[in-house]
């Protein structure tokens, strides 16, 4: 009690010295009886947060503090303490690197949770660091402890009777469908998805089972595997809640769903597809929660950022932005509207589909089924009196042709393109029957881009480059225009590249998290000259080179000697 008592003291006395409670204040809530109700009393004062008095208790202690709020724990660290151990004592283990677990405690004062955790972390040869959580941030990882497998077995075993083993009648089909355990089933394949920042799901049937798999930093992985008796009762739950038709399994469906999941707004992009037995659903999922993010914070840096910038403030003309499906074109032109996205201009876009909803921009979506395509839609638009136009793609010659028209008319026109890389652009509208008079007038830029998986920060360590790999890194690092070449990076980085050796935190793969490699074609006045006289389009990358312009590769092998990724990823992701 003693030790109550002193410690009530100490929280009372740090907030008055940092000016969060009054003298008065510090007074009234010292006659409080126990701790709990001190900090119920700490809370109605609207300067102080539950993480404030976590913050006070950890400078006390002197503990550091940890917020654990929006991590995702891997299982393998998360289950060092079982869920009921964890809950008993009121501690999760949240990092383990070089045989050091970090321990957040909830009560500081708790010594049988710091002698329970010793004893598991001496058993297995653990050192520990103790850190202090707050009571949000524990309840949040607590509930991560239901794995995905663990989660739908349960769920699954509930659903057994209702299916007899073999595929529901038609009759008995709609209350599956509306039964709790299917609902479970796909509430926490999504959810699980969501935790584990997958971009897309895939539910499809294989010849014995339903496989669930999730897009984790651009790879597939399988995560789930279903008795193949349930495999109709998922498809038709999502669809239900994706207000798709049931019964309608002979032609594809598109749908979306908008869930809130840990607090969050995710929508889920819904695409059903007829196989030769039963349907396959693939969802893409958009964390609205998140925003739009900034070209930074997508990968693009120095010179190319800087050429951005210049070219998305002209008054007209055409900002392009190429590469395959996946490869991030429709982020980095959200994120040019969202600097465009002002109350004096009118922007209009035409998408298929709409993928993020941004406040402020007029946004449209295709219907191919009622004849409102990209090109009719952008007819349209241009009696919208529009400042700004977004075509979500250039597939056919009637909507380049009418976006170059656009273009001309005083308009700013963004829009993505299929092409490996940026010069391929130029000769692929010329296929379209784009005039080329009419390109050089109206390009601006054109920006191509990949994704690559960027190396896991826990785990990453130098390594010597492999002998397979030195001719190809030294070929391309050759090639890069020497004025292009970030301070530090010389033809001795090539003897010590990095990697991420495999750890809990990136289940054991070496990444974590995807950036951006791009390569910027602003089309000045000298490659307007080469596109207007038609002549070899080679010049423009001679000019490109002068200009100490980077490609794609040579983007990529620099973010790979300055650690960011790997060199593997960057040949691999640029093979032509």
């Amino acid at each position: 009690m003693k030790k109550q008592e002193e410690f009530k003291n100490k929280i009372l006395d740090y907030f008055l010295a940092n000016g969060k409670i009054t003298e008065a204040e510090h007074h009234q809530l010292k006659l409080e009886v126990d701790l709990a109700k001190l900090e119920q009393g700490l809370l109605k004062n609207k300067n102080i947060t539950e993480e404030n008095i976590t913050e006070a208790k950890a400078a006390i202690f002197n503990l550091p503090y940890i917020s654990l709020g929006e991590e995702r724990l891997p299982a393998a660290i998360l289950n060092i303490f079982p869920k009921d151990l964890a809950e008993n004592y009121q501690m999760i283990a949240f990092d383990l690197k070089d045989q050091l677990l970090k321990v957040a405690l909830l009560d500081p004062l708790n010594l049988k949770a710091r002698e329970a955790a010793d004893f598991v972390a001496h058993g297995k040869g653990y050192q520990i660091e103790y850190y202090i959580t707050s009571a949000g941030s524990f309840n949040k990882i607590l509930q991560q402890f239901g794995s995905l497998k663990t989660e739908v077995t349960e769920a699954l075993k509930i659903a057994e009777d209702k299916f007899e083993t073999e595929e529901p009648s038609e009759d008995k089909m709609e209350n599956i469908i509306k039964s709790a355990p299917i609902s479970k089933m796909v509430s926490v394949i999504l959810k699980h998805a969501v935790e584990l920042k997958a971009s897309d799901v895939h539910i499809e049937p294989t010849t014995g089972e339903t496989r669930v798999r999730y897009r984790i930093d651009g790879l597939l992985q399988t995560s789930l595997s279903l008795p193949k008796y349930v495999h109709a009762a998922i498809i038709s739950r999502i669809k239900v809640i994706a207000n798709l038709k049931i019964d309608e399994t002979r032609i594809p469906q598109d749908g979306r769903i908008r869930l809130n999941i840990n607090n969050k707004n995710i929508d889920f992009r819904v695409s059903t597809l007829p196989l030769y037995s039963q349907e396959k659903v693939v969802m893409r999922i958009l964390d609205t929660s998140e925003g739009v993010s900034t070209w930074e914070e997508l990968g693009f840096e120095g010179k190319n950022l800087s050429l951005m910038y210049d070219n998305i403030v002209k008054p007209h003309g055409m900002f392009l932005v190429t590469g395959p499906t996946g490869s991030g074109k429709s982020t980095t032109l959200y994120a040019a509207l969202n600097l465009l996205n002002k109350e004096e201009v009118n922007i209009i876009t035409l998408e298929d589909p709409v993928e993020y909803y941004l406040t402020g921009v007029n946004q449209s979506q295709v219907r191919p089924e009622v004849k409102f395509t990209f090109a009719s839609g952008l007819r349209s638009i241009l009696r919208q009196d529009p400042d700004i136009i977004m075509v979500g793609e250039i597939r056919d010659a009637e909507t380049a042709e009418l976006a170059i028209h656009a273009s001309l008319t005083g308009h700013f026109v963004l829009s993505t393109l299929h092409t490996n890389d940026a010069f391929g652009a130029i000769p692929r509208l010329i296929d379209m029957k784009i005039e080329p008079f009419l390109l050089a007038s109206t390009l601006n830029a054109i920006i191509a881009q990949r994704l690559v998986r960027t190396i896991c920060s826990e785990c990453k360590e130098p390594m010597p480059m492999p002998k397979t790999l030195i001719n190809d890194v030294k070929e391309i690092f050759d090639s890069i225009p020497k004025q292009s070449l970030p301070k530090g990076i010389t033809e001795e980085s090539l003897k010590m590249i990095y990697h991420g050796k495999g750890c809990a935190r990136c289940d054991h793969t070496g990444y974590k998290g995807r950036t951006a490699i791009v390569e910027v074609l602003s089309v000045n006045e000298e490659i307007k000259s080469i596109i207007y006289s038609g002549s070899s389009l080679g010049q423009i990358r001679e000019i490109f080179s002068k200009q100490g312009m980077l490609t794609l590769k040579q983007d990529g092998i620099i973010k790979a000697l300055e650690g960011r990724t790997t060199v593997e990823e960057i040949l691999t992701v640029t093979k032509d």
